[in-house]
């Protein structure tokens, strides 16, 4: 193969930051990946950003929306869900069992096998990989 192609696909997915978009969210990630092994790790994932974009960023407000991508080839899957912004960056915290909230973004750090936070001035993006024939975190099957 040529150095500069690529037999990754591309999907890309716009929805209202209403939180039913939840579930299609989830809904597309599996329709998309029916037949890869990575596809409950991946729904995992994006129902998590997108819950998370829309409670947490601007993309829940009146209007708001976020945007999800999906690339996929034979080695990786990365998925990114970007929101309108909003105060305070995300970060990866570990609570305590009792928290009611705050665990997402850890999670989704766990299943992952990279996790990548992108700021811009029109709102966040948060890229996961997940890596065929990897086990979460990174660590070879």
């Amino acid at each position: 193969m040529h150095e500069y192609t690529s037999t990754a696909r591309v999907w890309g997915l716009t929805c209202p930051g209403f939180p039913e978009e939840v579930s299609r969210a989830r809904r597309w990630i599996r329709d998309i990946l029916r037949d890869s092994p990575l596809a409950e790790d991946a729904a995992l994932i994006v129902s998590e950003l997108s819950a998370n974009a829309i409670l947490h960023t601007a993309s829940g407000q009146e209007s708001g929306s976020f945007h999800l991508a999906l690339a996929v080839s034979s080695q990786v899957v990365a998925l990114s869900v970007t929101d309108n912004g909003g105060a305070g960056a995300p970060k990866v915290e570990h609570q305590d069992q009792e928290a009611e909230q705050g665990r997402g973004l850890a999670m989704v750090d766990a299943i992952a096998h990279r996790l990548v936070v992108h700021d811009s001035a029109d709102g966040r993006t948060i890229t996961a990989e997940l890596y065929a024939g990897a086990h979460s975190g990174g660590h070879p099957c």
